[in-house]
């Protein structure tokens, strides 16, 4: 099969590659898919620069949500059958036209969602689920400032922030791509290209946001604590910008806002009975049609690379997916 295969850890990439490997083969307890389409995530594009939390073994196949369609079961596998429409994900594997997963990692595609949706689904709302219902508890009628709004995960965090009844600021540096948010559903929009806490405040009556949702970190970590509410929620998602923050401990203590980390896989794992609840929760949504995971662009397998820097390059309004 082809397959996208990080064979050397680079700062450019250039250690990666489309390349034909051999198929993976269906052990005891797992699924083999076809694999039809799979988002392209920050995590991927980091582990193969050697920047993210979990480093795979040389080589791998990054790609870490998926859907497609069942083609093979190891032994012992039960609630699933050769055809299903099944989605999930997993740490790597997912930029190759076959995947294996286990069956606890993958679910039925709502009959509502495409496999591109699907594929841009899981990582994107299980991060704006658990960091906005789970860690900041956000409630109806607070101010929700998502950051990075036009990516993949601040697209995912605009759409629960509406659900869940906030008024959300959406901020970035396009005002192109900010436009599509505000159509997304955004109820406001900074371009933060010259600032943006004074504007915040402004549309707060000067009481700042109560819940900050920052994937970016950096800079815009550093302003966000100058614009957040008392008994606001400062919520640290990634670092897209390439720089990890540090806060003065004196200024959360005198503004009283929380610092909170949020790692949304890792939580499932701590709280296995929350995972699955959270899992539950935002798939829920999708069949009722309440969620509504944005596409900008398909893209085949071996253009996979070029979807990477468009990420990178801060082209992207939502999710890219890659069509093997």
């Amino acid at each position: 099969m082809k397959a996208l295969v990080c064979s050397e850890i680079t700062e450019d990439m250039s250690g990666i590659a489309v390349t034909d490997i051999d198929a993976p083969k269906p052990a005891a307890g797992d699924v083999k898919i076809r694999v039809h389409a799979a988002s392209i995530n920050f995590p991927d594009i980091l582990m193969c620069q050697g920047k993210y939390q979990f480093k795979p073994d040389l080589p791998f196949t990054p790609g870490m949500d998926v859907a497609g369609e069942v083609v093979e079961l190891g032994e012992g596998v039960t609630g699933f059958r050769v055809g299903d429409r099944v989605c999930g994900g997993a740490k790597t594997g997912g930029f190759a036209e076959f995947a294996c997963l286990a069956p606890e990692a993958l679910r039925q595609i709502p009959d509502n969602f495409s496999y591109s949706q699907a594929a841009s689904y899981g990582a994107a709302y299980l991060t704006a689920y658990v960091a906005l219902v789970r860690r900041a508890r956000l409630e109806a009628g607070e101010t929700l400032l998502v950051h990075g709004a036009s990516g993949g995960v601040g697209m995912a965090a605009v759409d629960v922030g509406k659900l869940l009844g906030a008024t959300v600021i959406a901020t970035g540096g396009s005002d192109d791509k900010l436009a599509k948010v505000k159509a997304y559903g955004a109820d406001h929009v900074i371009n933060t290209t010259s600032g943006f806490r004074e504007e915040v405040k402004a549309l707060t009556d000067g009481r700042g946001a109560d819940v900050i949702y920052d994937p970016v970190g950096g800079d815009v970590f550093d302003e966000s604590t100058r614009c957040i509410a008392f008994d606001g929620r400062l919520l640290v998602i990634g670092f897209t910008s390439g720089r990890i923050a540090d806060v003065k401990t004196n200024i959360p203590l005198i503004k009283g806002f929380s610092v909170v980390g949020v790692r949304a896989g890792e939580y499932g794992r701590r709280f296995p009975e929350k995972g699955r609840e959270n899992m539950e929760a935002i798939w829920q949504w999708a069949a009722d049609g309440n969620t509504h995971p944005h596409i900008h662009a398909e893209l085949p397998l071996d253009q996979v690379i070029g979807g990477m820097n468009m990420l990178t390059d801060r082209q992207v309004v939502g999710k890219v997916i890659i069509t093997p």
